[in-house]
């Protein structure tokens, strides 16, 4: 009896010896929406896992994982939403991986539907252990627009309006880098895409401050803020000059409008639009601006980020090389239909919701004369169908601009807005300012600046890339080089203040 009591501790002790424990970190984890993040779980002692059984899954959810690794390899059982987004990855770059048990999870492009708590379960043959963890997600929104508007009293009704939110961000008003000033209110609303859009409001008077603010932050400490010097607005001594000026504008305003209606109007009576198309039908107004000098290509390759394209989005026509920097139509490929061919799309591989960034395209290669057809913009993330020029339009996700062969240069507005572009780019710089609502266009050889348009971006936005049919020359995404360093300081170029042409849009995707 002595003996099997004695063998049986011995086992109990071999095994007990044996076993691991499951290590998570306890702090939640945080990440932007369209980012990548990876979620730490490792073992300890640390020990070989590549044999070892790993599921990652979320809330309940133990037979549907985010991720099952079993007999060596990651299994095709798995939550759908997850499908090619995640992985298992070391969580530093000293770490074994597998082989020193780390069985940390990468996620890729999240999403505000990724927020939830993740659990870590590792199974051998006798042995089991897990861990859980909270992922939290958010979305940093636009910089706050302040509107003044003029009160019979004197004072001015601020209101502060921002999109691209999540979670909902806290709203704060100060005046003069004092917050003494409260909301006079506050609504929130809900997109499809789960992010939300604030507006707030406030009324000043003159005696109440020089500089008003109106900021939106996350608990994460993120902000974004507008400001708005009310002492341009407000006249001490009496408020009808302003009254006069406002009442001008709203006169212009009103003519421009009714202008606009009558020109969407001479569609209907074509048959072409109904009369609540030509209301609810996205606005661009244009603005020829006075030539200010050369653009400088250095500040702006100062934003410049690396751009590939993703091949798994890109249309089964297109040939993307493997570098993924240039693609063209596939041989033998012939567009059946009228016009540009404007499903044969690729999409950047790379993801925006926030900040300044800049890429250049080659338009011609050596010794062969520059494109006659293409399109480049971006687009809203998911927007990867569009089989006519119809679907491409900025309600729908789309800001671009097409060159067309001989029916030349335009933007996909409606009406569409042609530009006479000579000389024809061969090097086509693009710079999106998200936070501003800006998509810029530049002729880099010529130093120029060709367009700029304007909206309000929500979600991430990924750059947008079509090589058109029947030219000699593919479209290749170029690498910038090093902006050149100067002893003088160069403020940077913001494209509203240079020169070409401004596009705006009132409508947001």
């Amino acid at each position: 009896m002595l003996t099997i009591i004695a063998a049986l501790l011995a086992n109990l002790f071999i095994e007990t010896s044996e076993s691991f424990t499951v290590v998570v970190p306890r702090d939640q984890i945080v990440a932007h929406v369209g980012s990548t993040v990876t979620l730490p779980c490792w073992i300890s002692p640390p020990e070989n896992a590549e044999a070892l059984e790993i599921r990652w899954y979320r809330h309940d959810q133990f037979s549907n994982p985010v991720l099952f690794y079993q007999h060596g390899k990651i299994q095709d059982v798995q939550e759908e939403s997850f499908r090619n987004r995640s992985s298992l990855n070391p969580w530093f770059d000293q770490s074994g991986g597998l082989k020193d048990g780390d069985v940390s999870l990468r996620l890729e492009k999240l999403r505000i539907q990724d927020e939830s708590s993740f659990h870590c379960y590792v199974s051998g043959e006798s042995e089991y252990d897990s861990g859980d963890m909270v992922l939290k997600v958010t979305a940093l929104g636009s910089a706050p627009v302040l509107f003044p508007q003029p009160l019979d009293d004197g004072r001015v009704n601020i209101s502060c309006k921002s999109s691209g939110w999540y979670p909902e961000p806290d709203v704060t008003w100060m005046s003069d880098e004092r917050p003494v000033l409260r909301p006079g209110g506050v609504s929130r609303s809900r997109g499809a895409d789960e992010m939300f859009s604030v507006h707030s409001w406030t009324v000043v008077s003159h005696s109440d401050a020089t500089l008003v603010s109106c900021s939106m932050s996350l608990k994460t400490g993120e902000l974004r803020e507008g400001r708005l010097n009310i002492q341009a607005i407000i006249s001490s001594d009496s408020s009808d000059p302003w009254k006069a000026l406002f009442l001008a504008v709203l006169i212009c305003a009103f003519l421009g409008l009714a202008g606009l209606i009558l020109y969407k109007y001479r569609h209907k009576l074509t048959g072409k639009k109904t009369v609540q198309e030509v209301c609810d039908v996205e606005t661009m107004e244009s603005l020829t601006k006075e030539v200010v000098g050369d653009t400088n290509i250095e500040e702006l390759r100062k934003h410049a980020v690396q751009i590939t394209i993703d091949r798994e989005r890109s249309h089964p026509d297109l040939r993307v090389t493997n570098n993924s920097k240039i693609v063209r139509e596939a041989p033998g490929y012939k567009h059946t239909g009228e016009g540009f061919p404007y499903s044969l799309c690729a999409f950047g591989a790379q993801r925006f919701t926030s900040g300044r960034h800049y890429w250049e395209v080659a338009l011609a290669q050596k010794d062969t004369p520059p494109k006659h057809y293409w399109l480049i913009g971006v687009a809203k993330h998911g927007n990867f169908r569009g089989k006519d020029r119809s679907a491409l339009t900025p309600s729908r996700g789309y800001w671009f601009l097409c060159s067309d062969g001989d029916n030349g240069f335009y933007t996909n507005s409606d009406p569409p807005v042609k530009l006479p572009l000579t000389p024809r780019p061969e090097q086509l710089g693009v710079l999106l300012d998200y936070d501003l609502g800006q998509l810029s266009f530049y002729n880099v050889k010529e130093r120029k600046h060709l367009l700029t348009m304007s909206t309000r971006f929500t979600g991430s936005v990924a750059p947008l890339f079509n090589p058109g049919v029947g030219d000699q020359s593919p479209l290749e995404i170029l690498d910038c080089p090093e902006p050149v360093e100067t002893p003088v300081e160069t403020p940077v170029e913001r494209p509203v203040e240079s020169s070409g042409l401004l596009l705006s849009n009132s409508s947001d995707a």
